[in-house]
């Protein structure tokens, strides 16, 4: 094994993956996923502080895209615009649905990584409606466009990870109508 080898981040979070999906994320150690992606266990923690964080690794980047997008949308947007301006940047972010169906199955099959991925939506929210409170949104606004905001992002997301439609940016769209809709 090569001390530098490049994709090493990249093979690191496949393996997992694999593993993840085929024995369990309980059932796969660190020096599993090491050995199935040609590198030592200290490499797996040069990028990684956990085995949970493979699979949890975006978060903070999509988190950061959605706020700095919240923070750019025009000044006369109003708070739920600009929180769905930033949902909609999700889009540049998430384009491999293979991918993320594996990763949902792997997170779904185990609880303690269902409880991460909640409390990483949690913080997403929470980020969202700082956002917009910088933006001079009062704090039931932000709060309230945050939560719809990060309902239209969720389900979107799981419309387009079941299938219910091919193209992620629809799928924003349709989850979108649907709280448009809301009587």
């Amino acid at each position: 094994m090569g001390r530098w080898q490049s994709g090493a981040r990249e093979r690191l979070v496949m393996a997992a993956l694999d593993l993840y999906v085929e024995r369990g994320f309980d059932e796969t150690t660190v020096a599993e996923i090491a050995a199935r992606a040609g590198v030592t266990e200290r490499t797996f923690f040069r990028y990684f502080a956990d085995k949970r964080e493979v699979l949890f690794e975006g978060s903070a980047l999509l988190e950061q895209l959605v706020v700095q997008t919240i923070a750019d949308a025009p000044v006369d947007a109003s708070a739920f615009d600009a929180a769905i301006a930033g949902v909609r940047a999700t889009r540049e972010f998430l384009v491999d649905r293979d991918f993320s169906r594996r990763r949902a199955a792997a997170i779904d099959a185990n609880a303690s990584l269902r409880e991460r991925e909640l409390l990483k939506l949690a913080s997403l929210r929470d980020g969202v409606a700082a956002a917009l409170r910088a933006r001079g949104a009062d704090e039931l606004t932000a709060a309230v466009a945050a939560d719809a905001a990060g309902s239209v992002f969720h389900h979107g997301f799981q419309r387009w990870i079941r299938g219910d439609s091919e193209d992620y940016s629809a799928a924003l769209e349709q989850a979108l109508a649907a709280v448009r809709g809301i009587r």
